[in-house]
């Protein structure tokens, strides 16, 4: 079985970028089926708890106060109205189901309120994941005791290209956070975002930081810009679908026992690009109509494309990059729930 290294150098990963297409997309397909069931998906739901007033100033994001983008500020949701909705995921057949708070981190009287959100959700079966900004050490402690598996904290670019994009937190920080979420026990979900103008030695910088991390993210979240008017990056030059593709693709290879997923972005991808992804060696999706304030392609299309490719839904306490023979089957009602 390919080995995991935590030793790859940025002209190995640049050098895997480069590769020709069918060579690139035929080494990450036999990486994924070493580590993977290469029919299985894993389907997450992504609710935004507290929506607005951000603030940051992360040029690709809605939800910064100082952008006029149309997205209104909003008070942190009430824990039955975050229940019915993981219900309501749940019952859309998602195993995972995640919280975003647009903070830049949250106070300390909000952590017990997230947490009591967090204890709802998994009592009822589901995996529970939250994004919610810095957090400190005793923050990511509280937050694992009240039942939390994943925390979500992306790098968003390379360290070269970061100060482009952000200059209200520095890169460190976000490191210091995937740190404090580490020593507390939490599974990590660390990614970032493509098509922000980078060039594909920035690409390559993002990638090469992940796979270096102390240790590989259990979930590896690509995001394909989604360009919102009145963010500074709306108007940037949309990204070959290609070199989306080859991104997939060179993460697959350099963290094989990562869930790759397909996040921001897929409303804009044709099921051929969706395909293939999922070849290329993405396993994980976000389900549902809207991921935090942009689209998200409907059930029914993802649903209709599983059926079409053959693809099923993991079910939940699968473990990152173990291939378990109890892979659900499709629900009779729904194609791939």
């Amino acid at each position: 079985m390919t080995a995991i290294r935590h030793d790859w150098t940025r002209e190995e990963v640049r050098a895997l970028l480069d590769l020709p297409f069918a060579d690139l997309l035929s080494q990450a397909h036999a990486v994924h089926r070493e580590h993977h069931d290469p029919n299985a998906v894993q389907v997450s739901t992504l609710l935004s708890i507290k929506t607005g007033g951000c603030p940051e100033d992360c040029a690709y994001c809605p939800q910064a106060a100082r952008y006029a983008t149309g997205v209104d500020a909003e008070k942190l949701m009430s824990l039955d109205a975050v229940l019915a909705k993981a219900k309501q995921a749940k019952a859309a057949g998602a195993t995972r189901f995640c919280m975003g708070a647009a903070w830049r981190s949250p106070k300390d009287r909000d952590v017990p309120k997230v947490a009591a959100m967090i204890g709802a959700v998994k009592a009822l079966g589901m995996e529970t994941c939250a994004t919610l900004g810095m957090l400190t050490d005793t923050q990511a402690h509280a937050l694992k005791d009240a039942g939390l598996d994943y925390y979500n904290h992306n790098l968003d670019t390379a360290p070269e290209f970061y100060g482009e994009i952000i200059h209200t937190r520095e890169y460190q920080d976000r490191l210091d956070t995937l740190g404090h979420v580490r020593d507390a026990g939490l599974k990590t979900c660390c990614g970032g975002i493509v098509g922000m103008g980078e060039t594909r030695a920035e690409r390559a910088g993002l990638l090469h930081t992940l796979a270096t991390l102390p240790a590989h993210p259990d979930s590896v979240p690509i995001n394909r810009l989604v360009q919102v008017k009145g963010t500074p990056l709306a108007g940037t030059k949309e990204l070959d679908p290609f070199e989306f593709v080859r991104t997939i693709a060179v993460a697959r290879v350099l963290m094989p026992a990562s869930m790759v997923r397909l996040s921001a972005g897929r409303a804009e991808m044709s099921d051929e690009l969706q395909a293939l992804c999922f070849f290329a060696g993405a396993n994980s999706i976000f389900y549902g109509e809207k991921l935090l304030t942009t689209g998200n392609p409907d059930t029914e299309r993802d649903l209709a494309l599983f059926d079409r490719l053959g693809i099923h839904a993991l079910p939940v306490e699968v473990e990152s990059g173990t291939v378990h023979a109890d892979i659900l089957d499709p629900a009779p009602s729904c194609a791939a729930a």
